[in-house]
C-alpha cells in the first residue's frame, strides 16, 4: 500500500503574515544622541515638546508699514513714519497717528494692529506715508504661537524624521535629538550560480551563472531604512559554510537577511543550517510575486529568507521587511498610504493568490501594465512607479478603479 502523502499546509494570507512577523518585531533596545543636522531618516525616540511659542511673538509677513487702523480716519492721509523696525529687532510702542516701517520677521510694535505691504504704500515726499488700500485689523500679521505653542507635542515618538520635520525640531531649538539606534542586518546570497559585477565579463560567464542582482538592491533597500548593514558576500551551497556565516552573522547583527535558498530542494541548506542554531518556519504565503519565505530566530538575532527570484525578492521586501525594519525602530506608521487609480490595462487572468503587478502612471491619470510579470523580470521594478493591489480570483478591465500603491510610499 502506498503511504499517502501529507496534506500541504494552507498557504498564508499576506495579512495574516505580516501580522505574525511584526508580532515578533520588538523594539531595539537603544537611543542614539544625534545633531539634528545628521537626523534625516532616523526615528525620533521619544516625543518633541515646544519650550517657546512659534513665532514667539506677533510678527509681520511682509515688507510694508504697521499701524493702528482707527488712526487711518481719512484714506487721502499721509502719516509719518516714527521707527524703523528689521527683523531681528525690537521697536517700540507705536505712537499716536504714524506708522512704523517694518520688515518680514520682524516684531509688531504694541498698538499696531495691521500692517500694510509696501506695494499698497505711496510714500510721500517729506517721509511721510499714505495707503492706498484700506488696512483691516490683523491684516499680514503673524500669530505669536500660529505655527506652534509652547507645551505643544510637535512631533511624536516613533515619527520618521524628514527634512521637514528637521526645520521643525530646529525652529524650537532642538539641536540634538534622541533616535532609536540603527538596526544591525547582515546580508548575504546563497548560491553557486552566483557571480558579482565585475568578478566576471559578460562574455566570459560560464553556463548556468547569473550576475548577483539582488544583493545590490537589498543593501540599497536596508540603509534607506536606517539599517547598518554589513555585507557577507555569497555562501557556497554547503551545509557547514551555510552554518558557519550564520554563527558568524547572529553575534552581533539584530537581523539576519538572505535570498534564495529558502525551498526544499538538495541545494537548499537555508532551513537545516538555521534550525541547526535556532527554530526556523517555513511560509507559503499567498502572494504573486512571491511565495516562499523564511522567518526564524540564530541565538538572538532574527532571521529572514526571502525568494531569490529577484522582484519576488523586491517585493516581498517591500511588502513584509520594510514595515519589520520599521518596527524595529519604533516606527508607528507603518503601513504605506494606497490610491486609487483608474487602470488603462485589461488583467483577464485572475489567480488564487493576491497579485501585486507593476505598473505606471500615464499623461492621462491613468495606469499602464507592464507587459511582463514574470517574478524574475526586474526591468517591470525599473519601468513601473508602482505597484497595484489585485485581490485573489480579480480580474481587472479598462476603466476599473484599483488600489495603487506607489513606489514613493515603499521606497521612502
Amino acid at each position: 500500500m502506498t503511504a499517502e502523502r501529507p496534506a500541504a499546509k494552507p498557504m498564508k494570507s499576506l495579512d495574516e503574515a505580516l501580522a505574525q512577523l511584526l508580532a515578533y518585531a520588538a523594539r531595539l533596545d537603544g537611543v542614539e544622541q544625534l545633531a539634528t543636522f545628521d537626523a534625516d531618516g532616523r526615528v525620533l525616540a521619544q516625543d518633541l515638546v515646544s519650550h517657546l511659542h512659534v513665532p514667539p511673538q506677533d510678527n509681520s509677513s511682509m515688507d510694508g508699514y504697521a499701524l493702528r487702523c482707527a488712526d487711518l480716519t481719512d484714506p487721502s492721509r499721509a502719516l509719518p513714519v516714527s521707527q524703523r523696525i528689521p527683523a531681528g529687532s525690537a521697536g517700540t510702542a507705536l505712537a499716536p497717528q504714524s506708522v512704523a516701517r517694518i520688515f518680514t520677521g520682524a516684531p509688531i510694535p504694541a498698538g499696531a494692529d495691521a500692517v500694510v505691504m509696501q506695494e499698497d504704500c505711496d510714500v510721500q515726499a517729506d517721509g511721510s506715508v499714505r495707503m492706498t488700500a484700506q488696512p483691516k485689523p490683523g491684516q499680514w500679521i503673524r500669530r505669536a504661537g500660529e505655527d506652534v505653542t509652547r507645551g505643544a507635542v510637535v512631533l511624536a515618538q516613533g515619527a520618521r524624521l524628514t527634512p521637514a520635520e528637521l526645520g521643525l525640531a530646529a525652529s524650537i531649538g532642538m539641536d540634538v535629538l534622541s533616535v532609536a539606534r540603527r538596526p544591525r542586518v547582515a546580508l548575504f546570497s546563497t548560491g553557486d550560480e552566483l557571480v558579482m559585477p565585475g568578478a566576471v565579463a559578460p562574455e566570459h560567464m560560464p553556463p548556468g551563472a547569473i550576475y548577483n542582482s539582488n544583493r545590490f538592491f537589498l543593501k540599497a533597500l536596508l540603509k534607506r531604512l536606517g539599517c547598518e548593514v554589513s555585507d557577507l558576500g555569497i555562501v557556497p551551497d554547503q551545509r557547514e559554510a551555510t552554518i558557519a556565516a550564520l554563527r558568524g552573522a547572529a553575534e552581533q547583527h539584530d537581523l539576519i537577511l538572505t535570498s534564495g535558498g529558502v525551498s526544499v530542494g538538495e541545494e537548499d541548506h537555508i532551513k537545516p543550517a538555521v534550525q541547526s542554531l535556532g527554530h526556523l518556519d517555513l511560509w507559503q504565503i499567498a502572494i504573486k510575486p512571491g511565495k516562499p519565505f523564511a522567518y526564524g530566530r540564530v541565538a538572538d538575532a532574527h532571521f529572514i529568507g526571502l525568494p531569490g527570484n529577484p522582484v519576488s525578492s523586491f517585493v516581498t521586501f517591500l511588502l513584509l521587511v520594510r514595515p519589520f525594519l520599521l518596527k524595529l525602530q519604533g516606527v508607528t506608521q507603518l503601513a504605506p498610504t494606497p490610491m486609487t487609480v483608474r487602470a488603462d490595462f485589461s488583467w483577464p487572468r485572475a489567480d488564487k493568490r493576491r497579485e501585486f503587478l507593476r505598473v505606471r502612471r500615464n499623461p492621462n491619470g491613468g495606469l499602464d501594465l507592464f507587459a511582463n510579470q514574470s517574478s524574475g523580470v526586474l526591468t517591470s521594478a525599473v519601468w513601473g512607479d508602482g505597484l497595484v493591489d489585485t485581490p485573489p480570483g480579480a480580474t481587472i478591465t479598462p476603466g476599473d478603479v484599483v488600489r495603487f500603491i506607489p513606489f514613493s510610499e515603499l521606497l521612502a
